[in-house]
């Protein structure tokens, strides 16, 4: 956490109002989010209860486990919740446009672009914390084993026929959450908190009612007092008036109302069940009805505040304008779920339960690149990221004083900047460093300070000033321009090129293996 969000913290906690740690919008948002609300059951993990879905704000569609420990009703959850998340991400599969990626020529090995297919968009799910980004992982990697029918007409217990395509969905989509700065699968709460700061801990940021009464308070009253009022606040009957943002419940709401209202269910199937004249089953039905509609009522009553603080949350992010590079990121996103959809049509199996070495190798190294781009990306976009940057020494800022032109052994220009700052920049002999020029990174070398007191910097120019023997037209600083060179690169390099997983190294487990291998013959210095 930079110095410029420890302040903010120490300022919403002095004004009692969140604090802005950000002046753009860092993430994408889509015009037609899925926000999913989902709700689990007390002590089972990933036993869903219910959950709120839907991309209409009024029209959320309630999907309701009656009795949870029954397989068949939670197999019927499932295929509810794959009728409304299935389609919307159906909806964005077919409308492509035409790309350019770079791929190796099998006969050449050489790198060369060819034109494929990219789709224009991709889906975007919104669920309210943290934990329920854990939750979709979960059902994915619990849903797309599972074999259908058609695959395996003696299984036990067959699953319906979309519930394994949504288990790939929901697996990729949180395999991807775990991208920096990927946008398929949010949490609010963690959109909140990287483009506001509240008052409170980063773990009390993961109720979200808390954390926008932070947001939203209003002039001259207290957020942490709201937040106190969000968290605690019950009615006459014990429940709390803003539930946890999911997916777990409040025992109180578990013991006095669930429990009886779930054991009044359950005798209404077993009588229902031991009706022996038509007359006593339509009794035993309305009961039971009677009970359902009851669960449902007070499944609703858990995610609908929910629910309607994740839309909140979207209207106060979309007040943000959006940073110069979210939609790079985004194209990222696109091309991420574009290959999903090809691995699908193209009948592939299901993700592993573990990766292999050289996969695992090559998802460790993702996430590290694209978190060291996503920092500098930020600082670019953004301000007041940046003057955190600056802070610690990461960056500097000042008016360009002199610029002198020079030129190396090749008569290639190499100008000589002074740039005189208020910061502390942390250079290093012949450190280079970086600005950004028409969107490119443009990189100087460090020569020295030009007074004891290192005000002043004086930088080499080495790049994009063209081809000429003299720089071209706004490629070098003029004096009098403000410019803001950092330490870190804007744009990060590949790794090392990894083997095939076929040539996998025997320390590293060695080539995935293809069948069992037959053991070691028995030999005499094997006994004692």
């Amino acid at each position: 956490m930079s110095l410029i969000n420890h302040l903010a913290r120490l300022e919403a906690t002095a004004s009692g109002r969140a604090r802005p740690v950000a002046t753009v919008r860092h993430r994408h948002l889509s015009q037609r989010p899925l926000v999913l609300v989902p709700l689990t059951t007390a002590g089972e993990a990933g036993a869903p209860l219910g959950a709120l879905v839907g991309t209409e704000r009024t029209a959320p569609r309630l999907l309701v486990v009656e009795q949870p420990r029954d397989r068949d009703l939670r197999f019927g959850f499932l295929t509810r919740l794959a009728e409304s998340v299935l389609p919307y991400v159906d909806g964005y599969a077919a409308d492509v446009e035409a790309a350019e990626r770079a791929e190796t020529d099998p006969e050449t090995g050489k790198r060369v672009k060819v034109e494929v297919e990219l789709c224009a968009d991709a889906p975007q799910i919104i669920v309210p914390s943290r934990a329920g980004i854990e939750f979709v992982r979960l059902l994915g990697r619990s849903m797309r084993f599972r074999r259908t029918a058609e695959q395996d007409p003696e299984a036990p217990h067959p699953a319906p026929p979309h519930v394994p395509l949504l288990g790939r969905w929901l697996t990729h989509f949180g395999e991807r959450a775990r991208v920096p700065g990927s946008s398929l699968l949010l949490a609010m709460t963690d959109l909140l908190t990287r483009h506001w700061a509240t008052g409170q801990s980063t773990l009390e940021d993961q109720h979200l009612g808390a954390l926008l009464a932070w947001i939203e308070a209003p002039e001259g009253t207290s957020g942490a007092a709201a937040a106190l009022r969000a968290e605690s606040a019950r009615d006459a009957a014990g429940q709390l008036l803003c539930p946890p943002a999911g997916p777990a419940t409040d025992p109180a709401f578990d013991n006095r109302l669930l429990a009886p209202a779930i054991e009044r269910y359950d005798r209404a199937r077993k009588r229902l069940a031991a009706a022996e004249d038509p007359v006593e089953a339509d009794g035993r039905l309305a009961e039971l009805t009677a009970a359902e509609r009851e669960i449902h009522a007070l499944v609703e009553s858990r995610t609908r505040p929910t629910w309607d603080a994740v839309w909140r949350g979207l209207d106060a992010l979309c007040t943000l304008p959006e940073g110069a590079h979210v939609a790079d990121r985004w194209t990222r996103d696109r091309w991420s779920f574009t290959a999903h959809r090809d691995r699908v049509a193209a009948g592939e199996p299901p993700q592993p339960r573990r990766d292999d070495a050289v996969t695992a190798a090559n998802k460790l190294a993702t996430r590290e690149r694209e978190q060291a781009r996503l920092d500098a990306q930020e600082a670019l976009d953004d301000p007041l990221v940046m003057a955190g940057r600056r802070l610690a020494g990461e960056a500097f800022e000042g008016e360009v004083t002199e610029v002198v032109m020079a030129y190396n052994d090749k008569k290639r220009p190499r100008p000589l900047v002074t740039v005189r700052t208020d910061d502390v920049p942390r250079l290093a002999e012949r450190a280079k460093v970086y600005r950004s020029l028409d969107g490119k990174p443009q990189t100087a070398e460090f020569v020295a300070y030009e007074d004891d007191g290192g005000s002043a910097v004086v930088l080499r120019v080495l790049d994009k000033m063209g081809r000429g023997k003299e720089p071209d037209e706004g490629s070098v600083p003029r004096k009098g321009d403000r410019v803001c060179w950092t330490t870190f690169e804007h744009e990060q390099r590949g790794g090392p090129k990894l083997p095939e997983p076929e040539e996998t190294p025997w320390t590293h487990g060695g080539p995935p293996a293809t069948g069992a291998e037959a053991p070691d013959a028995l030999t005499t210095e094997d006994l004692l």
